[in-house]
């Protein structure tokens, strides 16, 4: 089962592979309210989900389903506009299917963005947290490829954790660079699809958590297994009181995280020119076969 799993992951490289042409610096999954961002690029490349075997495709609101090559600034970037979310039916191995081809592509760097319910009584909707840690409550196994380790390959263990401090750094350099704050925090994932009750906010606050969502973290766990670079960003689409509730509706949830968009955009672009710029940061080309990260020296 593994091995068929391995061919599916090499198909679809091969499909993404024939698309492109030349080195591509990082990839990002956008999140609810941020595929926009995608439509800014220059010299965009659009190749939709359905186009790629066995990708899987998104039905959540704000999901359009395509990969989009282009120019963010001058530097390439491949944008997942949309992704899969275990509330929908798929399997952990779907949801995290696309993250698995992009390490097999060679790319190095990813940022996963989402929109998330605050939990932190001192964020406002509208803002950006940066991701500095997870906390796991959706009850997964299974992120680490066997068939990539029974033919020989590594598993990356970042002992500092799954989210990368230098990134994190050139994104809060960008943040006051850009004039607005950027707040670290835990990011708390959920399966879903409900939103959260009062105790679960309750919950999830004493247990240190700053803001709750339902994605995000086995996609970062694949990619950490693969010895992918990661960042992370929350937008804040509201913020939890429990004693005082109001209710949360998908479609305001879209609206308030598009607010947040040139601050992700103003982000995304400083830390892509800082961590390409060359040296030890610079992410490598893309144009080799098959290969994990954490196999490189």
């Amino acid at each position: 089962m593994a091995e068929a799993a391995r061919e599916c992951i090499e198909k679809a490289a091969a499909v993404i592979r024939g698309w492109w042409d030349g080195p591509v610096q990082a990839a990002a999954i956008l999140g609810t309210g941020l595929g926009r961002l995608a439509d800014e690029l220059a010299q965009a490349r659009v190749l939709p989900y359905a186009a790629i075997p066995h990708f899987p495709r998104p039905t959540a609101l704000a999901h359009r389903g395509r990969l989009v090559l282009g120019r963010l600034d001058g530097r390439r970037v491949l944008m997942l506009q949309g992704r899969c979310h275990l509330y929908e039916g798929y399997s952990l191995a779907e949801v995290t299917f696309p993250v698995r081809v992009l390490a097999g592509l060679g790319i190095e760097m990813l940022v996963v963005t989402n929109a998330a319910g605050g939990l932190n009584p001192q964020l406002t909707a509208g803002d950006v947290l940066l991701i500095e840690d997870h906390l796991q409550l959706m009850g997964l196994r299974g992120t680490v490829d066997t068939a990539w380790v029974a033919a020989g390959g590594r598993v990356g263990r970042p002992s500092g954790g799954c989210y990368d401090a230098v990134l994190g750094e050139l994104a809060r350099q960008a943040a006051r660079r850009h004039g607005f704050d950027l707040p670290r925090g835990v990011y708390v994932a959920v399966t879903g699809p409900s939103y959260e009750t009062r105790a679960e906010y309750r919950a999830f606050r004493r247990i240190g958590g700053d803001c709750v969502g339902m994605s995000t973290v086995p996609e970062v766990l694949v990619a950490a297994s693969c010895g992918m670079r990661v960042l992370g960003l929350s937008t804040i689409t509201n913020v939890a009181r429990p004693d005082a509730p109001a209710r949360v509706d998908a479609g305001e949830v879209v609206s308030v995280a598009e607010v947040a968009l040139p601050r992700v955009r103003a982000i995304l672009s400083d830390v892509l020119r800082a961590a390409t710029g060359g040296g030890a940061d610079r992410v490598a080309d893309v144009g080799g076969g098959l290969t994990s990260a954490a196999q490189r020296p």
